[in-house]
């Protein structure tokens, strides 16, 4: 049956954190599993979530550690000693371990590492510490099963029972030559099926998929959607098996990245959550206004560069807003597609060629929405020409937005640039005023004033 946090529960929990009945917590607390102890976690102040960590088993408190927001995690970190600390990690994976010092400070990260009785993962954990945050060094964990292609299978198995009492889930079996370098994977069935004498060497599969330590987590989060991988083994330089990643781990750096990318797409400059402080959400929000602004500040001396327009003909001035929603809407749709193939790898062929084909498409949409507009005129009684000048604006704005909403990404793409920035205010922005102006100069031509 799943459990589901109700206001009496957590009442419950806090009175007997109150009282520091222990046993009673424990009675309560102790079948959940970890994701439901993450969820009272967060529901709890510091000094009382910090209180059960150190009351349950750190089998169980380990894994709800991990399942915290950042920030939640880091004020329980804050409050538990090196020591204690070093328990929790004891009951981790490598990469979780290796996550969770690195979010220590430098002289407690050494204190924790000293008070880990077990002295692989400790070694584990250093090694992890050692790759850039964003590659597949830092994101695998040295948790796995691996043969050597010159065993037998029942040599095989044998050793396969021992690995694997160090390993959470077991995804694939990996094989390696005498100087542990990685030439394969061993399929249990062939295992099963394999006599006790057969060597390895004689029934693995060659063909296996595997990123190094520095390829870049978008780089493996791709090979692994593309061949449907639950886990994928990682290689050092040499080729030597050092690790491997899992789909968990590959699910939780999409999540990341997803909400990086869409806080950015909203204007949002940096990583923030809705509990943070108002001066953190004003540094991540301001610079963006700030684009705001003077975009706006931008329309308004184009629009006084045409006061003449507005005097002679001020039904105008009642279709700009028209004019720059649908500038800003077309490029955000253009940029937004651009940069989810981006993010799968799905734009191909040439740049020119991708312009090309978004020229037509503006020119259906913006011939289709322009024909609208003449019917709209048409009924409301505006005057004909009038009516013209806003669609053939209406068609130009389209095509502009479409090129801008689809170049920018490309380009800051290839710059190295995470192109999310172009779908946010920047695309909005700039496309308002190419909007506007674009407005204006073309009732200049056909209005004639």
């Amino acid at each position: 049956m799943q459990f589901q946090l109700t206001t009496d529960f957590l009442q419950i929990v806090e009175q007997l954190i109150n009282v520091k009945d222990g046993n009673k917590l424990r009675e309560l607390l102790q079948e959940l599993h970890y994701a439901d102890i993450a969820e009272i976690l967060e529901e709890l102040n510091s000094d009382e979530a910090t209180y059960l960590i150190k009351l349950l088993e750190s089998d169980l408190t380990s894994e709800a550690l991990m399942e915290l927001d950042d920030d939640v995690r880091e004020k329980i970190l804050d409050r538990l000693s090196p020591t204690e600390i070093a328990g929790e990690l004891a009951e981790m994976d490598s990469d979780d371990a290796a996550d969770v010092v690195a979010e220590l400070d430098e002289q407690v990260q050494k204190e924790v590492i000293k008070q880990i009785e077990n002295q692989e993962l400790a070694a584990d954990i250093v090694d992890l510490l050692r790759y850039d945050e964003d590659t597949a060094g830092a994101l695998m964990a040295k948790e796995l099963v691996q043969v050597k292609e010159t065993w037998t299978v029942a040599g095989c198995v044998r050793e396969m029972r021992r690995q694997a009492e160090n390993v959470t889930r077991v995804h694939s079996i990996y094989v390696t030559n005498k100087e542990g370098k990685l030439t394969g994977r061993l399929s249990l069935k062939d295992l099963l099926t394999a006599t006790e004498k057969t060597k390895i060497s004689e029934v693995f599969i060659p063909k296996v998929d595997y990123v190094t330590v520095h390829t870049e987590n978008e780089e493996v989060a791709r090979i692994m959607q593309k061949y449907d991988l639950e886990a994928i083994p990682v290689v050092d330089e040499e080729g030597v098996l050092v690790g491997r990643i899992t789909i968990d781990d590959i699910v939780d750096f999409i999540k990341d990245e997803a909400e990086k990318d869409y806080q950015m797409a909203a204007g949002i400059s940096q990583d923030v959550e809705a509990d943070d402080s108002i001066w953190q959400l004003t540094r991540a929000r301001l610079p963006w206004l700030v684009l705001g602004l003077f975009g706006g500040l931008g329309s308004v001396y184009i629009m006084q560069g045409f006061e003449e327009a507005l005097n002679s003909f001020p039904i105008l001035f009642f279709f700009t807003p028209l004019i720059a929603a649908m500038a800003g809407n077309v490029g955000v749709q253009s940029s937004a597609i651009i940069v989810q193939g981006l993010a799968n790898d799905n734009v191909k062929g040439s740049l020119f060629n991708r312009l090309v084909k978004e020229v037509g498409l503006a020119l259906i949409n913006g011939t289709a929405l322009g024909f609208l507009v003449i019917v709209y005129g048409y009924v409301a009684g505006l005057d004909q020409l009038v009516g013209i000048t806003i669609a053939v604006s209406m068609l130009s704005v389209i095509i502009v937005a479409a090129l801008v909403g689809t170049f920018v990404p490309i380009i800051l793409d290839k710059r190295g640039i995470d192109p999310a920035i172009a779908t946010g205010p920047f695309i909005t922005t700039s496309n308002d005023i190419f909007g506007i102006f674009l407005f204006f100069y073309i009732a200049k031509v056909i209005l004639g004033f």
